[in-house]
């Protein structure tokens, strides 16, 4: 195998990296949104220019054969200094404009994101944000996103970060759900509907009301706050969301419980970067100047 062949190129060994991190095509294909038939192909490329087999193929997926092993941790080490030329490139830009990419939980999208946008980008209209909606940890060595801001106790020691405040969960429920449930709230939640989380119930014993049945589990903050504005039920989300909802209402007398931090996060070649420092600032003075909407 010739690992230097001349034939070889970046966008080849990007797919081989998204095959063997995802361990199928069709998962480096949704990983970089291209088609299947790209990945296939860029994958056999490779191999072929290489002359050598780079994953064994089964019905659970793919798995590096002894040249692929070999192959990348070579592949990575050039992702690696890929990555830091364009970050440092990009911190280079003094002017407050161009393009940030923004990660936050979709749950935040709803209606917390909108002002503080709407004030940025007056503020600076000669920077364009796009919004990235995901619940996933954003890789920013990887450029997947600029700017994070994310929920955590603490974070990583490859970013920079600014701990901006800690929010709490209250719980919510519609007026007519809690008109029509009688002696809804008693001591530990005997009676009451949760509406919660699909993926485990570690939460339930932690919530204000473990004995609360949990009739609908839904993956995300904004289809348990939609289910619970149709009376469905009672939900234990940061309160910041729940108090800016007019179809929900706090259940009364129900504790609020400390969580989280809120963070603002972004690779250390990023900080002098204008445009993004500029959403940096303008976003942590929003959060700050609100911040009893999320301690509250």
């Amino acid at each position: 195998m010739h690992i230097l062949s001349a034939e070889m190129n970046w966008d080849q060994l990007r797919i081989f990296l998204a095959a063997q991190r995802a361990g199928s095509l069709r998962g480096a294909s949704d990983a970089l949104g291209v088609n299947h038939a790209t990945i296939k192909r860029g994958v056999e490329a490779l191999e072929k220019s290489l002359g050598t087999r780079l994953f064994d193929r089964s019905s659970s997926g793919l798995s590096l054969t002894q040249p692929g092993e070999v192959l990348v941790q070579h592949a990575l080490e050039m992702e690696r200094q890929t990555e830091q030329i364009a970050r440092r490139l990009s911190g280079l830009d003094s002017k407050p404009d161009g393009l940030i990419r923004i990660s936050i939980p979709p749950a935040f999208t709803i209606k917390f994101l909108a002002p503080l946008l709407a004030g940025f980008s007056r503020a600076y209209p000669d920077i364009d944000v796009k919004i990235i909606a995901t619940n996933q940890i954003s890789n920013l060595a990887r450029q997947e996103a600029d700017i994070s801001l994310r929920t955590a106790y603490e974070v990583d020691d490859d970013v920079v970060g600014r701990k901006l405040v800690r929010y709490v969960l209250g719980v919510f429920a519609t007026q007519d759900y809690l008109d029509n449930v009688p002696k809804l709230i008693v001591g530990d939640g005997t009676g009451a509907t949760w509406i919660g989380w699909s993926e485990n119930r570690n939460w339930l014993k932690d919530s204000p009301y473990p004995n609360a049945n949990v009739r609908h589990a839904l993956p995300s903050v904004t289809t348990q706050i939609e289910y619970a504005a149709e009376h469905m039920g009672m939900v234990w989300i940061p309160a910041v969301l729940g108090d800016m909802d007019d179809r929900l209402v706090r259940v009364p007398n129900a504790p609020v419980t400390e969580n989280r931090y809120i963070w603002l996060l972004l690779h250390g070649d990023l900080r002098k970067t204008a445009r993004v420092r500029a959403f940096v600032d303008f976003a942590a003075d929003y959060i700050l100047a609100n911040r009893k909407a999320f301690i509250s």
